[in-house]
């Protein structure tokens, strides 16, 4: 599931990458005075700012939900084991608490 976050998020990448250019070679090429190449150029940085911070607020988003994901794994991990080890810790208290009778029996 991380693997197809990642791919998605390369693509979009790429996508933006590919527009960015396509749309400034256009004002280069384009028949127009360089103010008014200028402006457009200026429209399309701040779309493309706004749709960059869109991605990286998505991105916080989803990375906080990770970690947050990653702490309920590691506490349930933590409980299983806490709860294997002082099952051992029982297991062993018991099985010396039975050695001890019998070598008193033995006596």
């Amino acid at each position: 599931m991380a693997d197809d976050r990642g791919s998605a998020a390369g693509v979009l990448l790429a996508f933006l990458s590919g527009a960015a250019l396509g749309a400034v070679a256009a004002l280069l090429l384009a028949p127009q005075s360089g103010r008014e190449s200028r402006e457009q150029l200026r429209g399309y940085a701040r779309k493309a700012e706004d749709s960059f911070r869109e991605f990286a607020d998505e991105a916080g988003h989803r990375f906080e939900e990770a970690v947050d994901q990653g702490k309920e794994f590691l506490e349930a991990k933590k409980s299983v084991l806490r709860e294997a080890f002082d099952a051992g810790r029982e297991a062993m208290k018991r099985e010396r608490d039975r050695m001890r009778s019998e070598s008193q029996s033995e006596a």
